[in-house]
């Protein structure tokens, strides 16, 4: 007899179901979120023919966490369905749009029941390779989050400061700069940085960590800050530099945050026995790299064609057609993550491999806009990089982009 379980999961509990071949419930409990709760969900999964060669199914709505971690233990499948497919799949054991917890666990333990080959089991992905996915994943966060907080600097700035905005205008890195963090803090307010003097500015900039171009940048700065410009009332001015210097101390947080992240992706990745055929590939570094591993996983079962591979990206169009309409367009439902590295990975390959580029350079000739080329080469250099890592075998731009006869 064929045994399925679902799991409704909370913050301090969750809900269980065990159902049969035919529907029919066999045990439904609440355990707890700790130690003692897990060890009774498996004692109960164990009572109804759970083991090592007969493992029981289970469904939850999420992928992570301790109890998915106890799940994942030994061949069983877990399965992490969407929550939306799951509020669908409700419809179909009710019109009244009832809902409850021990409810969902059932409807979970049912939508695997019925539809165990619609859905995929979370990949066996090696402890690497998920180490790998939680620091990749922590660095783009901290990435992100450095610039929402930069970008909260900026509007303030523009409102009383204008003249910081233009120091940095059109560096790289802007205000995130170790340079330009270290003056601001020195120099909160436009009063204050009028009187900043030119042998302090070229220190900061030594000091943090500047080595060329010192001597013209702090002149050129220091003229900046000493034009005449429209200013706050005095009161309101120092209350905004004292506004901006908390927002410098969370800046200063999170950019030490993501170089110390980055370092320790780099040695992770680096590693992994993927890593050298991922760098083989035009426009991937540690960091891409990290995060196209972290998204695709070492399970080689996952995905057994490209084409997989390439929906669950977001590379690959999506065709709707009903009767004489027809509509093909990009995918909204994907992994998010791995799109926006793909983008950047697809960006980066046409400084770094002139087949990339040409390739890119001939889609607007199809009517394609920046993007949808920049998408389109994504879905060519995903689909040659599950290539080569079926066939552990490097990238190969002449193989990869063919001269066309007679060139």
């Amino acid at each position: 007899m064929d045994v399925f379980c679902g799991i409704d999961w909370a913050e301090g509990h969750h809900d269980v179901a065990i159902i049969d071949n035919t529907g029919k419930l066999l045990v439904k409990c609440r355990i707890d979120d700790d130690l003692d709760g897990y060890q009774l969900l498996l004692d109960l999964m164990a009572e109804h023919g759970d083991s090592a060669e007969t493992p029981i199914p289970v469904a939850i709505e999420t992928s992570r966490g301790l109890l998915v971690a106890t799940l994942r233990t030994g061949a069983r499948q877990v399965f992490a369905i969407n929550p939306m497919a799951a509020s669908r799949y409700r419809d179909r054991h009710g019109v009244s749009r009832k809902k409850s917890d021990p409810g969902d666990a059932l409807v979970l333990a049912n939508i695997i029941r019925t539809d165990m080959p619609m859905h995929r089991p979370l990949p066996a992905d090696s402890d690497l390779a998920q180490a790998i996915a939680v620091l990749a994943r922590a660095h783009q966060d901290a990435v992100w989050n450095r610039q929402q907080i930069a970008n909260q600097l900026r509007s303030l700035l523009r409102e009383y400061y204008p003249a910081a905005l233009e120091a940095w205008r059109h560096k790289a890195g802007g205000l995130t700069r170790p340079d330009a963090r270290k003056i601001l803090a020195a120099a909160p307010t436009p009063t204050m940085a009028a009187e900043l003097p030119l042998w302090k500015l070229r220190v900061m900039m030594h000091n943090a960590g500047r080595q060329r171009g010192i001597n013209e940048d702090a002149e050129r700065i220091h003229t900046l800050f000493r034009q005449p410009t429209a200013r706050q009332l005095p009161a309101v001015e120092e209350a905004m530099g004292i506004q901006a210097k908390a927002l410098l101390v969370q800046l200063n947080a999170v950019c030490k945050a993501v170089d110390e992240l980055a370092k320790a992706v780099e040695r992770t990745f680096r590693s992994h026995p993927d890593a050298p055929i991922m760098l083989s590939f035009p426009g991937i570094g540690p960091g891409v790299g990290a995060r196209l591993l972290a998204e695709i996983g070492d399970d080689r079962t996952r995905f057994t064609t490209a084409g997989g591979l390439k929906a669950y990206a977001g590379a690959a169009p999506i065709t709707r057609a009903s009767g004489k309409r027809k509509y093909v367009g990009r995918r909204f439902v994907k992994n998010n993550r791995l799109n926006h590295a793909g983008y950047l990975w697809a960006f980066s390959t046409l400084t770094h491999s002139k087949g990339a580029n040409a390739h890119y350079r001939r889609r607007p000739e199809t009517g394609d806009w920046h993007a949808q080329a920049l998408r389109h080469l994504f879905n060519r250099m995903i689909g040659q990089l599950h290539h080569c890592l079926q066939t552990r075998i490097p990238f190969d731009e002449s193989i990869a982009f063919p001269q066309p006869a007679g060139t």
